[in-house]
């Protein structure tokens, strides 16, 4: 008897304890894709397994489906991730329309056009070409209310999620302006890129907003998700006598600076009632001696409680940001075993292929975090800070170095022509100060990781995450000053100095399909195209609306060399819109910054090739628990090379993973316009299809009826990829 019982007890412990795990591991109900990112963990994991190791080889279109407003000679562009809630795919095109389908047919139930009777913008649909990588689904506790919340530029709307219409009772006649509720009076860009999350009754947003040094603020809110009231602010930018004021040695700092802002998403500890919100830097990315000091909240891993916005912890990333390390993908929640003890964990990339792991409830990180020193020689008036934190584990996804051994040899001819060009770049440790001389940013300004974020398995606690491999050349240059010539030309040479420099280059000529040249741009728009693009932006452009009426007038004079009798009538051909002039306090900061970048420069080939030795792309896999890197693999291909034998090197790639329990890691992102399913234990490509243009995206998957589905967004339009709109969507055949 005796026996039985102690066996009796010792089930009793395992069935406990192993309850126990399973509460702590699998809070979250992960059959659907009711989220961005899947669930508001961030995790990009589905415990569907219909599609598996062996037959995921058998996946074959199920359907596509359009709104047939791509525009190929713009360059448009879809990174959307849609959601599934009881049967219905959510999502957006690349014109920023709001759709509802059938989610195992593909057929349409709704379509809402944000530019139909649009007065604001006159209809305009250049207006919207916009990115939008997801949207919100709320359901109000009597199940009453369904709707969607979806940003198109500065609108946050509130659509009905059965009919597909506008709920007028909502904020101002069914849309939130995000241009309003910052506490100051900036109109510079601001607009909503990708969704933040629900919490009970609130639903909490963030902001793409400019990158100049007049940006606005990044400020956290939450609206009451029935009427579209503010009920909490964060300040990123502190205001006096708020936690992190301290840190900025301009006490105004608060009523001038902007960015510190979340554009890449969040993650939410709903049991807990925690928001967890990465941060972006400060607007003036590359020269900070206007805003000398840590800049507190700008790159920092924020935790909120998520009913009252009040502060719980923060680590910061990057100190006094000058490289534009923005945390660029939102955060994964996953519990793992970490010194014999359980622990909620909460894991960030970077672009500089960093991982950095914390406790959620308190911010302590999990493996120990290194300020090391760097170098701090920097541009006349510039106070860099003189250490940076590395932690120890996991292991980084990306490459640290850019060195002249790692510079392709792609060809003999190759080789010697990009390695004169990589000497001219003098800097080369991470960190360095921008400077005249110029330094290597690598991984490069897009990551490393970026916006598509990473992937968890929840059972494993693997991390997968891809990554661009890529150098970027950042190579400052004194601002021109104002010329002699007092014509509208001259003064617009001025403007352009102050807002199109950095992207475009001193002599107007871009840098790739990402920055186009402006040479010539008359030839390409008439003169009231050219204003719009300014006042609305277009793809990843801002809107420069805060731009006077007077410098507008100079600026397309400048750019279209017109004669400034009729860039007077250009301007006065305009719609009458409201005046927006800067504030003086931001007119001033911008008037001061002395430098800035010759332009975004990719270090790449004459053919259009990474100048660095492959992999230009990959796909890795990294223990939570340990820290260690598992496999790390290409991503991606270019056939012609692959043909003369050269092995696959991948590619830049936007947008993320999604694991699966099923084994594998559904991926596209790639410039050769594929997607993928790996085995998720070695990184092996286990099946591929061609998609119709680049999936810039983050595929969802979900089941209907036990039917498992994966879908892309097809959007294309970077990096010299052609545009698209469709939705393609594969399941097992029959």
């Amino acid at each position: 008897m005796k026996i039985k019982l102690l066996s009796l007890l010792s089930v009793l412990s395992v069935v406990y304890c192993s309850c126990k795990n399973k509460s702590a591991t699998n809070t979250a109900d992960y059959s659907g894709w009711r989220t961005y990112a899947g669930t508001k963990e961030g995790n990009r994991y589905s415990s569907n397994e219909e599609i598996n190791l062996s037959n995921v080889s058998k996946l074959k279109v199920a359907w596509t489906y359009s709104t047939h407003d791509r525009d190929t000679g713009n360059l448009s562009q879809n990174q959307c991730n849609p959601i599934m809630v009881d049967g219905v795919l959510y999502g957006t095109s690349p014109k920023l329309k709001l759709f509802a389908l059938d989610a195992a047919t593909g057929a349409q139930k709704w379509l809402f056009d944000p530019a139909k009777g649009d007065t604001t913008n006159n209809g305009d649909p250049m207006a919207y070409y916009k990115v939008s990588r997801g949207v919100i689904y709320w359901q109000n506790n009597d199940g009453g209310e369904k709707r969607i919340f979806y940003s198109v530029g500065a609108k946050t709307f509130a659509i009905d999620a059965e009919t597909g219409l506008p709920v007028r009772s909502f904020g101002k006649n069914g849309y939130i302006d995000l241009t309003k509720d910052l506490g100051r009076d900036t109109k510079s860009f601001v607009a909503g890129t990708t969704p933040g999350v629900v919490y009970k009754h609130l639903f909490i947003v963030g902001t793409r907003v400019a990158e100049s040094a007049d940006a606005a603020p990044g400020h956290i809110r939450a609206y009451d998700a029935h009427t579209g009231k503010m009920r909490w602010i964060f300040h990123t930018i502190p205001h006096p006598g708020e936690r992190g004021y301290e840190t900025w040695k301009d006490t105004a700092a608060w009523k001038k600076f902007g960015g510190a802002n979340s554009w890449a998403g969040m993650a939410l500890d709903e049991k807990r009632g925690i928001v967890y919100i990465p941060l972006g830097s400060v607007g003036g990315d590359f020269y900070g001696g206007f805003r000398k000091g840590k800049n507190l909240f700008a790159n920092s891993l924020l935790a909120l409680d998520a009913a009252t916005g009040k502060y719980k912890w923060h680590f910061q990333v990057v100190h006094h940001d000058l490289w534009d390390r923005d945390l660029a993908a939102n955060p994964n929640l996953v519990t793992i075993n970490h010194d014999g003890k359980q622990i909620d964990a909460i894991a960030q990339t970077t672009k500089h292929g960093y991982i950095f792991m914390f406790d959620r409830t308190n911010g302590k990180p999990i493996f120990p975090i290194i300020e090391k020193p760097v170098p701090t020689q920097a541009l006349p008036g510039e106070e860099p800070w003189p250490t940076q934190p590395i932690p120890t584990l996991p292991q980084p996804f990306a490459r640290q170095m850019f060195n002249p051994e790692d510079v392709t040899d792609i060809s003999p001819e190759t080789h010697q022509d990009m390695l004169q060009k990589y000497n001219q770049v003098k800097n080369r440790l991470m960190f360095t100060p921008p400077s005249k001389q110029g330094g290597w940013i690598f991984p490069g300004f897009d990551g490393g990781g970026e916006w598509g974020g990473a992937a968890i398995d929840p059972e494993s606690k693997i991390m997968y995450v891809n990554s661009s491999e890529l150098p970027w050349a950042q190579v400052m240059i004194d601002v021109p000053k104002a010329t002699n010539d007092q014509s509208l030309k001259g003064m617009g040479q001025v403007i352009y100095n102050k807002n199109c420099i950095s992207c475009h280059g001193p002599e107007l000529k871009g840098n790739g399909t990402s920055y186009p040249s402006l040479v010539n741009i008359g030839n390409k728009y008439k003169e009231d195209q050219v204003s719009q693009i300014i006042a609305n932006g277009r793809n990843m452009m801002p809107s420069f609306k805060q731009i006077p009426p007077v410098d507008k007038k100079a600026l397309l004079a400048f750019l279209l060399k017109l004669p400034d009798a009729k860039a007077a009538k250009v301007i006065a051909k305009e719609p009458k819109t409201e005046k927006i002039p800067s504030t003086k306090l931001e007119k001033k900061m911008v008037d001061e910054v002395p430098y800035t970048m010759t332009g975004y420069n990719r270090f790449l080939d004459k053919d259009g090739y990474p100048g660095i030795k492959p992999p230009w792309g990959t796909l890795s896999a990294i223990d939570l628990t340990t820290g260690k890197l598992l496999w790390k693999v290409p991503l991606g291909e270019y056939p012609e090379l692959t043909k003369k034998g050269i092995p696959i090197t991948g590619t830049e790639n936007y947008g993320g993973p999604l694991v699966t329990k099923g084994g594998l890691i559904f991926i596209a992102a790639t410039k050769d316009e594929k997607i993928r399913a790996f085995d998720k234990k070695t990184g092996k490509v286990l099946w591929e299809a061609k998609l119709p243009a680049a999936g810039y995206a983050t595929p969802a998957t979900y089941a209907i009826d036990g039917k498992q589905y994966v879908v892309i967004a097809c959007g294309g339009g970077k990096i010299g990829s052609k545009s698209g709109d469709q939705y393609v969507c594969f399941g097992l055949g029959e």
